[in-house]
């Protein structure tokens, strides 16, 4: 016959052995929690900040969009359908002010934008390395330009408010020099830097 004392002791022994082993599991639960949440703030940390003393050396994106300490966007860089890369700061009214395109076939384009969406200065290069710059008026009528053509050839042009030419200077590819001047205007091909068309496209549309 078992002894009821030497039965009661060893209910006790495996009484206090099932204590020790929840108060093990209730801390291994603890510990494993607190690493689960280190682990999920380290994996927040990163993907926002990058890891803690580190740098990415590839970001891959179509388009990044920069904001401001107010939430607003201020700038935005990325590549359209057409192949065409942009760089477009804007504002605090939240107006572009300036415009940074290339295009697929290699023209590029720099544009000064004012408060009310006209280019008033732009500086762009064609396909066939054309480089020109445009300065407009306040209602965005080009005004005056400047360019030099993949021949060599040079020249500077001033219009008046209707956009007609009223003095022109040039050097052809052969050192010849020319000025022009009128009261009257002359018809001249003054190339158009408003907002929907100018020769790099810098509009970003």
């Amino acid at each position: 016959m078992t002894d009821p004392t030497s039965l009661a002791q060893r209910l006790e022994a495996v009484e206090r052995d099932n204590q020790r082993l929840r108060r093990l599991s209730l801390s291994l639960i603890a510990i494993t929690a607190v690493l689960a949440g280190l682990a999920i703030a380290l994996m927040f940390v990163a993907s926002r900040y990058g890891l803690p003393g580190s740098t990415a050396q590839i970001v891959a994106a179509h388009q990044f969009v920069m904001r401001d300490s107010d939430g607003k966007v201020r700038g935005l860089w990325g590549t359209d359908e057409k192949g065409a890369a942009r760089l477009v700061l804007q504002d605090g009214a939240g107006h572009p002010r300036m415009r940074l395109s290339l295009l697929a076939d290699g023209s590029a384009g720099f544009a000064l934008v004012d408060s009310a969406g006209h280019n008033r200065a732009v500086f762009a290069m064609l396909p066939d390395e054309a480089i020109s710059l445009a300065l407009a008026d306040g209602n965005g009528k080009t005004r005056s330009v400047m360019g030099l053509a993949p021949d060599g050839s040079s020249s500077l042009m001033f219009t008046d408010r209707t956009g007609a030419a009223r003095a022109s200077m040039s050097v052809d590819s052969r050192g010849v020099g020319t000025v022009n001047a009128s009261d009257r205007g002359q018809s001249a091909m003054v190339p158009d830097i408003s907002e929907d068309s100018n020769p790099a496209d810098t509009s970003g549309n």
